[in-house]
């Protein structure tokens, strides 16, 4: 995907637009690890929440009741799990989970969940978030993840509350930004998709490529 199309993506899905949240886009999307975001203002949590709707996006908490059954069903069918508002401790259940501790077996991957050994499906993507601005996590659980910090920055802090000034003052120029903004990504969007589709048929042409239009 083109740079701009992504970011356009992203952006429509409820990532701000300011730089820093754009370059924490950029690394979540292209680590291989699980993704621990430190995000006092929730704005990681949502954009994830949003991205992760059309792959079954899971959200639950540690403690509660039903977290086994959760990481069993999506390790198994390779869906996403978002686990909210963390603290310093993580449930002992997940730790081989979290920690990527695979047992291989005729060629598959399975994960130890309690007494359960569960085939490992390839989609399957975890994602940690907590709301402390300086939390303490085990070597062994930071070493699995990369830990990406969602603390709005002074920058974007003054690019969000500009345009709550203006929502405020001017809704109808907040309205028409938004709309505008919306626009422009979809319009990236729509670029990508039509040159990923001329690159296709140029690919698959035979003859007069001009004959196709």
């Amino acid at each position: 995907c083109d740079h701009d199309e992504q970011q356009a993506r992203w952006c429509a899905k409820g990532l701000p637009r300011d730089r820093a949240s754009l370059e924490n886009g950029a690394i979540m999307m292209n680590s291989r690890r699980w993704s621990l975001i430190i995000d006092p203002q929730n704005q990681g949590g949502v954009w994830i929440k949003h991205k992760e709707a059309e792959r079954s996006l899971q959200v639950t908490r540690m403690g509660h009741a039903k977290l086994a059954l959760v990481f069993e069903k999506a390790i198994a069918a390779g869906t996403s799990v978002l686990i909210e508002n963390m603290g310093e401790t993580i449930d002992a259940v997940l730790q081989p989970v979290i920690a990527r501790n695979f047992i291989k077996r005729a060629g598959k991957r399975y994960l130890k969940l309690g007494d359960k050994d569960i085939l490992y499906h390839n989609t399957f993507q975890l994602f940690l978030q907590t709301k402390l601005s300086n939390p303490h996590y085990p070597p062994e659980i930071q070493a699995e993840c990369t830990v990406i910090n969602f603390t709005v920055t002074e920058q974007g802090l003054e690019e969000q509350l500009l345009f709550l000034v203006v929502k405020l003052e001017r809704p109808d120029l907040a309205r028409t930004k938004a709309d505008l903004i919306q626009q422009q990504n979809e319009f990236k969007v729509r670029l990508a998709d039509l040159e990923a589709l001329l690159l296709e048929k140029l690919a698959a042409a035979e003859g007069d490529i001009l004959e196709d239009v």
